[in-house]
């Protein structure tokens, strides 16, 4: 039976600071790079096509996190994935930089209507050549809602609103049928307006009576990115998703999640088994040697502000931990954020009592994602574990510095996979979903 191959993406934001906080202050970090500069993200995409990479994977923020002590002043004071830039700006940058890599671009729903959305991602998508995905969101943080002058709606509420956008969005895509562009230049027709059709919609939420303004991109639609860890989440992303990204401490978790999923695409979805890539969260530390690794890793821990890593913890799961004692245990605690999330932090100790204090360090390193630490051989040995024992497709690198934490994967990492027979040696799709959904 032939080895799965693992689907590689880097995960990182249009900032000076990405998922390991503190990271701007280390001396490997952006030496002689400007993050707010093309030239930058042209060298990351070419780095991460150079290590065949599937993608880069940008989430975003929309206003800074105002939870801790109902401010953002933490937030700003350790750069606590702050500053951060739009993040489709970029998308353009970067693949007019490489031939073969995508890009997944995080795009919350809550504060732009469906037309809009659809029409901005389809030019994407033909910029790109068919390199685009959209990481599904719709704004779980009380800062978002601040900033755009509106009050938070719960949960269970946004779902249905995201239900009935995604309904629109298809609607959209899917108007102009394949053969409506004639471009007769004798005649002067260019598309048959019977086959561009116009969408009546009169939802709920939505209303949207107009022809989608693109003509199909390559892809038609971009690739559709979930990241739902609740329950409503994943019923959304078994529905609607074609890769999950998720966070898991280690493989138990993994393989439940897995399980659970694949429950669903088929109970529920009718759709096959495996159908839905899953990329799992990953950091890692590699050096030459085990000792030089970790060395390397009590440095990255080093840089990360006790404060900031409370900030962004409060921000993420929308509590103010700092009105909690440090040695209080956080299994104890309800947070009304991204559970799925706060159950890798929960479980980042195997189970056992993981306090506040121990919480905050653990995330701001990455998230709660496990990390591997050692030669390339160490982390392939670890990624080929996930692979096997814990279902996953793939991995979503958290970025430490920049660029040199995915020079040294492309440089190390990636041949040593190659080696095993578990990453592509070339690509063999000209799209993002070609690439990406293959095996």
């Amino acid at each position: 039976m032939a080895k799965k191959k693992a689907h590689l993406l880097g995960f990182i934001q249009h900032g000076v600071n990405s998922h390991a906080t503190g990271m701007w202050r280390h001396e490997r970090d952006k030496i002689g790079w400007n993050f707010a500069r093309p030239e930058y993200w042209q060298h990351m995409g070419r780095t991460m096509e150079r290590g065949f990479f599937d993608a880069m994977f940008i989430a975003d923020e929309l206003a800074p996190y105002n939870t801790h002590e109902d401010s953002s002043d933490a937030i700003v004071k350790w750069a606590v994935q702050s500053p951060t830039h739009e993040p489709s700006t970029i998308v353009p940058i970067i693949t007019s930089a490489t031939k073969h890599l995508g890009v997944g671009v995080t795009l919350s729903t809550a504060f732009e209507h469906p037309y809009s959305m659809c029409r901005r991602l389809s030019s994407l998508d033909h910029l790109s050549n068919g390199r685009v995905a959209w990481n599904v969101v719709s704004s779980y943080s009380k800062s978002e809602w601040d900033a755009y002058g509106h009050t938070m709606t719960e949960r269970g509420g946004r779902y249905d609103r995201l239900e009935e956008y995604m309904e629109l969005c298809y609607k959209l895509w899917d108007s102009w049928e394949p053969d409506a562009i004639i471009a007769d230049k004798a005649s002067g027709i260019y598309a048959d307006p019977a086959k561009v059709h116009v969408v009546n919609h009169e939802g709920t939420f939505y209303k949207c009576h107009a022809r989608h303004f693109c003509a199909p991109s390559p892809q038609g639609r971009p690739v559709l990115w979930q990241a739902g860890s609740s329950d409503r989440g994943r019923d959304f992303a078994a529905k609607h998703a074609e890769a999950i990204f998720a966070v898991h401490p280690n493989v138990d978790r993994m393989k439940q999640y897995a399980g659970d999923l694949n429950e669903r695409l088929t109970s529920k979805y009718d759709r096959p088994e495996g159908s839905v890539k899953l990329i799992y969260g990953l950091q890692t530390v590699v050096a030459d040697t085990r000792a030089e690794a970790e060395e390397k890793y009590a440095r990255i821990k080093e840089c990360i502000p006790p404060e900031g890593a409370l900030a962004w913890m409060s921000g993420h799961f929308g509590l103010d931990f700092s009105k909690f004692s440090p040695d209080e245990i956080v299994q104890n605690i309800e947070v009304p954020g991204i559970q799925g999330l706060f159950d890798s932090i929960i479980y980042a100790k195997g189970g056992a009592p993981v306090t506040v204090a121990e919480a905050a360090m653990i995330y701001a390193q990455g998230m709660g994602m496990p990390v591997a630490v050692g030669t390339a051989k160490d982390i392939a040995d670890q990624m080929e574990f996930y692979m096997d024992e814990g279902g996953a497709d793939g991995f979503m690198l958290a970025a430490t510095y920049t660029p040199g934490c995915f020079e040294e994967f492309a440089d190390l990492v990636s041949p040593e996979l190659q080696r095993r027979g578990r990453l592509r040696d070339r690509y063999t799709g000209s799209t993002l979903r070609e690439n990406l959904l293959s095996n």
